[in-house]
């Protein structure tokens, strides 16, 4: 009976969760691939000169708003089109931009350095993948490594957005403002010529959103997506251990069944023709990528979107440093898992890691598969109160809303 509850009950809950958060999108929101726009047209809609609106206008973009404060209204992907988007944009790839053999370099010493640090064991693999990409953007953006100080706010910043965003704890604002502060006091040690439409505090809330928010939390969700593959498959694991060159595959794999955006959301700034429907402008449109990833055929793969329509910086960047990530991590360690592995990942990717060509225990993943159910259950509850509680404080605070009523760009 008990074993019952505890696979239903989180599954209701989650369900009960994300019908409150689909209430917020409101009437105009047109979700695809959906009953309207199926998924033949989601890279046509998507490309679409029209689709371009960012944040005025959506009730969706109060809460993205709330998740990312502070300085949502800098961050680039909430943006809307003109002069001040285009330089924030050239700034981000100028620091993004390197050759292939230099992000391999520093990702091998960046990771190398991280990794001599963790012990064998049990451990959530996002809590140990955060440390290795808060130390390579630190050194991206300040050309220099990363001391430990700064490594303990970007952390600690960084897994307070993701918890966040999963509903697991609410927001700790004097944990991000830490960040800000410490970034605001360094913004003369940045060797990378900074946006001049932003002010010294606009700055700092720029680089903490592009690259230690946005950044730091999707490179370490996609590691522990694809560790966790690696961890769940021991016929995977020992290909890669015979063939290391199949670890391409493994990412690509890992990103198309495991998407890291859910909606991404745009308004459209004119009408939209289609075969059998016009979109409206001011149309909310909801791109589900987990709904895309899972209708559409394999060569439809768009991890980092279309490149008409603000593609990923990082897309070039994040797929190299990801296999070197996992080529570090293998060199050490042979990882298993017995815990859920969803698109959400709200339990941080369990698992169990044992120095390569030791025995592997058997007693920590019966332990591991245990825990993890009960922990499925209060955490289900958890993302219930919270998520509920941040809608409405986000409705509240309306922090998009009041800040484009002001008259503001």
């Amino acid at each position: 009976m008990i074993g019952k509850v505890l696979a239903w009950l989180p599954e209701r809950v989650v369900a009960l969760r994300m019908r409150i958060f689909a209430l917020v999108n409101g009437q105009d929101a047109v979700t695809i691939p959906g009953p309207q726009v199926g998924v033949a047209d989601f890279r046509r809609v998507y490309a679409d000169p029209a689709a371009n609106g960012r944040s005025r206008g959506a009730a969706l973009s109060d809460l993205f708003w709330y998740w990312l404060s502070p300085g949502a209204e800098v961050h680039q992907e909430h943006l809307e089109a003109g002069p001040r988007y285009d330089e924030v944009a050239k700034c981000t790839r100028h620091i993004l931009v390197k050759s292939k053999k230099d992000s391999e370099e520093l990702t091998r010493r960046v990771a190398r350095h991280v990794l001599d640090g963790v012990r064998p064991g049990l451990v959530r693999l996002r809590d140990e993948m955060m440390p290795i990409w808060a130390e390579l953007y630190y050194e991206l953006v300040f050309d220099e490594p990363c001391p430990p100080r700064a490594r303990e706010l970007i952390v600690a910043h960084a897994d307070d957005v993701a918890s966040a965003l999963k509903c697991v704890r609410p927001r700790n604002m004097r944990r991000r403002a830490r960040l800000t502060k410490y970034l605001r006091q360094r913004l003369a040690d940045v060797p990378h010529p900074l946006p001049q439409s932003l002010t010294a505090e606009e700055q700092a809330y720029y680089l903490q959103g592009t690259f230690f928010t946005t950044a730091v939390v999707q490179m370490s969700e996609a590691m522990a997506h694809l560790l966790m593959i690696i961890a769940r498959d021991d016929g995977v694991q020992q290909r890669l251990a015979d063939h290391p060159e199949d670890i391409d595959q493994v990412v690509d794999d890992g990103l198309r069944q495991y998407p890291l955006f859910g909606i991404a959301h745009r308004i459209s700034t004119a009408d939209i023709e289609l075969d059998q429907l016009t979109i409206p402008a001011g149309t909310v449109l909801c791109f589900s990528y987990p709904d895309f990833a899972e209708q559409a055929p394999a060569e439809e793969f768009i991890p980092f979107g279309v490149a008409q329509n603000r593609a990923c910086p990082a897309r070039g960047i994040a797929p190299v440093t990801m296999r070197v990530v996992a080529q570090e991590v293998l060199r050490r360690f042979s990882l298993a898992s017995t815990a859920a592995h969803t698109r959400s990942i709200p339990n941080r990717g369990p698992a169990l890691l044992t120095p390569r060509g030791d025995r592997r225990r058997r007693a920590p993943l019966v332990w591991l598969a245990v825990r993890d159910r009960w922990e499925d259950v209060w955490r289900s509850f958890a993302q219930l109160v919270f998520g509920t509680y941040m809608v409405l404080d986000a409705r509240r605070l309306a922090l998009c809303s009041t800040y484009f009523a002001g008259g503001n760009r």
